[in-house]
């Protein structure tokens, strides 16, 4: 055991189902401990400006059920400028915080990776919905996700067949196709589309045709946002860049409904859900998720087990380095894919 007195915890990167339940264990786990707790506003941006807020067991009742996180966040890069770093250090010292809990996707968690080998005392709790850190099963925010997703496939099946229409939906997944695999398989979609495998146009057309000649006059389509044609790169909103080199995805649903109504000849309509994915209240098993991960990440502080990340290894809640968690994406599982062809 060693001798923290005041904790920090912080959300960064962008919200998902589960933050708040990963906020209210690690409050309610230190809290049992003796330790105090400051909730970080607006992920590293908060360490920067100082901005934190005392959390106690009021603060955090009955924030169980909601989406989002009562923190706040950004996607802000400590590292982009060198008085911004110096500034997180200076506050880091003030607050007297011994210990930070960072809970995000791969560039929070490689921002508290720098900062661990810089001595900083930081534990890590993977968030994403894309479902793309290595080294855990399952991040918290992925469930919900996918169940929004499937459900949004559900109510696209009743209008596709009353209109005999081919309907495309667009979903997160930036670099992995694990939303659009989960949800395409759950709502029974006929073509699933994702960031590791190119997209075939003409194979696409064929699968509609074949189902057309079949006695199938609908056709469901859902596609992540993260897809690329053979000839093509990212679809993109725009070309600026956040802090950590990103573009902001998007477009490629509508792209491809133009592409497949113009081949085939059939009426395609188009439906991108967007952020309505990340919000609203986490499942069941998110909320279970972020609890034992929060419980987890109090018990690492502890231990002095600092520079390491909370991971759902099948069912048990383990510590691996925090450098194993920002290393390479984790892409779909291909032979989970290749059920989802099955089905085509």
């Amino acid at each position: 055991m060693v001798a923290v007195r005041h904790l920090g915890v912080l959300t960064g990167g962008g919200d998902c189902p589960g933050l708040n339940p990963v906020i209210r264990a690690v409050t309610r786990a230190a809290l049992q401990a003796g330790v105090n707790v400051s909730g970080i506003r607006n992920g590293w941006k908060g360490l920067i400006q100082g901005d934190t807020v005392t959390l106690d067991l009021q603060s955090v009742s009955g924030i169980l059920p909601r989406g989002g996180t009562i923190l706040g966040t950004s996607r802000t890069n400590p590292y982009k400028r060198p008085e911004d770093l110096k500034r997180l250090h200076e506050t880091l010292a003030r607050l007297e915080l011994n210990a930070v809990i960072a809970i995000g996707g791969e560039d929070t968690l490689g921002v508290a990776t720098k900062l661990a080998k810089e001595g900083v005392r930081v534990v890590g709790v993977p968030k994403t919905i894309d479902n793309d850190l290595p080294a855990t099963d399952f991040t918290f925010g992925f469930d919900t996700a996918v169940n929004i997703a499937m459900e949004a496939i559900d109510r696209l099946h009743t209008t596709a067949e009353s209109h005999h229409r081919i309907m495309v939906a667009e979903v997160m997944g930036r670099h992995a196709g694990w939303i659009a695999t989960y949800a395409g398989i759950a709502g029974g979609a006929d073509v699933i589309l994702i960031p590791e495998v190119p997209v075939d146009i003409d194979e696409v057309c064929d699968t509609i045709k074949r189902r057309h000649g079949r006695g199938k006059d609908f056709s469901i389509i859902v596609v992540a946002e993260g897809a690329q044609f053979k000839t093509g790169s990212d679809v993109t909103r725009e070309e600026k860049l956040d802090e950590f080199g990103h573009v902001r995805l998007g477009g490629i649903g509508d792209l491809l409904g133009k592409m497949i109504e113009e081949r085939t000849g059939f009426e395609t309509r188009v439906t991108v859900l967007g952020h309505i994915q990340r919000g609203g209240s986490p499942t069941a098993f998110d909320r279970v998720l972020g609890t034992r991960f929060g419980v987890k990440a109090v018990e690492l502080v502890l231990a002095g087990r600092f520079g390491t990340m909370v991971s759902l290894q099948g069912n048990k809640i383990e510590a691996v380095p925090l450098d194993q968690g920002t290393g390479a994406l984790k892409t779909i599982d291909m032979g989970l894919y290749t059920i989802a062809k099955i089905f085509d």
